[in-house]
């Protein structure tokens, strides 16, 4: 008999995050979220007058940070109390009333960047070279940078109000994939029960041990969206459309460049990757020449790439346990850090277990007022979860650094960067659990068996798979950015050419697999999932770097931990050590790949 999932009411205050950091009540939080409007009204008086002088700038851009610290402080405590219990019709509320006061916000203060940009430049860089403007500097650095791909008011103002339109084929695509089609995947036998087939148990039925199942599981799934492959293929379409159109407005030569430049990231890096990943395919069909073996199949299809190569090892790990894995493996990085993190993980900036109407999954949400917390669904009996710990405890302390060196304007890292931090901290647990298994000799075997299957597969899904995913992409908008419209037709033939090009021979196919390639929701924000795929290159770059080196090592890490938002994230990324314009980080991540492949061969 299962054990009854608890209710909020009943979960232990040691167990849940003590936000006392941002507010100690939900009436200091009503007393603030009163005070936004009249910080919106200051903020937004200085409409038309940001150039009339140094002073008034100065001026106008504390009126914006006051106001968008207090947003951000404001919208950040109510949507944790959300997610902690989203069955809670009170927080739900409050998220919401915090949810229109911030786009209120946002509405009035859209004339502010586009005024901001009027400015002429060589008075306005004269004057961000004082010292008053010091916290203000490099936001205005930024903006300056956007400059030349800025239109007139007028012209920015249509853009902005067609933005709730161009989410239209992003919006229709989730409605039908999560709503409708949800509904109509129908049932999986499993073990004498009927279990729904939907979008989120397919990624479990998908994985399970007995083959029938994954292959009815596979065909069931992908023959429902081949019934709708016109619809989802013409929704596609709509959104690589839009891009092209954002594109051409603003004078980008291409979807790709206009994607990278706010981050300032050359297109280079985005083809060195497929490049790289291009050139080490044999490792990755080695790797499912050893699946296939190691699973005792005659042929591979495409529905056995996902079952766990190795069963989970038997073990438990308490949540305490988990912490001081943690503070061992993560000791390359010195006592300060450890301490600071393992602190946070026993004392408040935690939600550790599954509760009746919480969030799934696990997740690190920081701002510039409070602790930097993590929501976990913690389970002892699934060793995956110390990954989970220290992967969001990365986050965490990415955060806490970037909070506690930058003012609040310019203190936020990108995505290309938030990965790297977390990603780090599971290559050391990796590298620290691999070790102790070793050191039992035959007694450590089968764990050891697991990392290293378990690894692979991680390293595989967010290396490769991204990458084919990022290709994908870039073919399809070159696609329609030279005069071909996107089709069902056109959009599976590109997507099985690349799955039979990453898989390889080993590969068996089923005829609607290339459906795969109309499923996945990244591609409705353009040119995201590379950075999945460079975060775990860097990632293992310096982690192999802090691990082996010395103290300068460990020190240029936290130089990219505490750069917040004040650099680029290829120039942070250089500060510690790794330079994502050239392809050796790639490669060093392939190797490690090599070498996981290599140790599971030879088991």
């Amino acid at each position: 008999m299962s054990e009854k999932i608890r209710e909020r009411k009943d979960v232990p205050a040691g167990d849940k995050w003590n936000l006392d950091s941002i507010y100690k009540s939900d009436a200091e939080w009503e007393a603030d979220l009163k005070k936004l409007p009249e910080l919106t009204k200051k903020a937004a008086s200085f409409k038309g007058k940001l150039g009339s002088s140094k002073e008034t700038l100065l001026e106008a851009l504390k009126a914006l940070e006051a106001l968008l610290l207090k947003a951000e402080t404001v919208y950040h405590y109510t949507s944790l109390q959300h997610y902690a219990d989203e069955g809670d019709s009170a927080a739900t509320e409050r998220e919401g009333r915090a949810m229109i006061a911030y786009t209120e916000v946002s509405a009035q203060l859209s004339f502010f960047e586009p005024e901001l940009q009027t400015i002429d430049e060589e008075k306005l860089r004269s004057w961000i070279s004082e010292a008053d403007f010091a916290d203000y500097k490099i936001y205005i650095e930024k903006q300056l940078y956007k400059k030349q791909y800025i239109l007139s008011e007028k012209e920015e103002r249509i853009m902005s109000l067609q933005m709730q339109a161009a989410q239209t084929a992003d919006s229709a695509f989730s409605m039908l994939t999560n709503v409708d089609l949800n509904k109509n995947f129908g049932t999986i036998s499993v073990d004498g029960k009927e279990m729904p087939l939907t979008q989120s148990t397919f990624s479990t039925l998908i994985k399970n041990q007995d083959r029938s199942i994954r292959e009815k599981t596979y065909k069931q799934f992908y023959g429902k969206f081949e019934e709708y492959q016109n619809t989802i293929a013409a929704l596609y379409a709509g959104s690589v459309n839009q891009d092209v159109f954002q594109t051409r407005v603003r004078g980008f030569n291409t979807s790709l460049e206009a994607a990278l430049y706010g981050n300032k990231v050359p297109v280079s890096v985005y083809k060195n990757l497929i490049e790289c990943i291009h050139k080490n395919l044999p490792t990755l069909h080695e790797y499912y020449s050893i699946r296939k073996k190691m699973l005792g199949l005659s042929e591979l299809r495409h529905y056995d790439v996902y079952v766990p190569l190795v069963k989970s090892v038997s073990v438990k790990t308490s949540y305490n346990e988990s912490v001081e894995i943690c503070r061992k493996a993560l000791a390359p990085l010195g006592k300060e850090y450890t301490d600071r993190l393992c602190n946070g993980l026993l004392n408040g900036w935690v939600d550790r277990y599954e509760n009746a109407g919480k969030h799934s999954g696990a997740f690190s949400s920081g701002s510039y007022i409070g602790d930097p917390y993590i929501l976990l669904n913690y389970d002892e009996n699934d060793i995956r979860d110390v990954f989970t710990m220290a992967h969001e405890g990365g986050h965490s302390m990415h955060s806490w650094y970037s909070v506690h060196n930058n003012p609040f304007m310019s203190y936020d890292y990108t995505i290309f960067e938030a990965e790297v931090a977390s990603t780090f901290n599971e290559e050391l647990v990796f590298q620290y659990l691999l070790s102790q298994a070793e050191a039992k000799g035959k007694d450590g075997q089968e764990m050891k068996k697991y990392l290293l299957a378990m690894r692979a597969d991680d390293i595989l899904a967010t290396l490769y798979r991204q990458t084919m995913f990022a290709e994908f992409e870039l073919k399809t908008h070159e696609l329609v950015e030279n005069g071909t419209p996107l089709t069902a037709e056109n959009c599976r033939k590109i997507y099985r050419e690349l799955l039979e090009l990453y898989f390889g021979p080993e590969m068996h196919f089923e005829d609607n697999s290339d459906l795969e390639g109309l499923r996945i929701p990244h591609f409705y924000s353009a040119f995201y999932v590379y950075k999945y795929a460079t975060g775990i290159s860097a990632a293992i770059a310096l982690a192999t770097k802090v691990r082996k080196g010395g103290e300068q090592d460990r020190e240029d890490y936290f130089k990219f931990l505490k750069s917040g938002g004040s650099r680029y994230p290829i120039e942070s990324l250089r500060v510690a050590g790794v330079d994502m314009e050239k392809v050796e980080p790639v490669q060093a991540a392939c190797d490690v790949f090599k070498d996981i492949v290599e140790q599971l061969k030879n088991l």
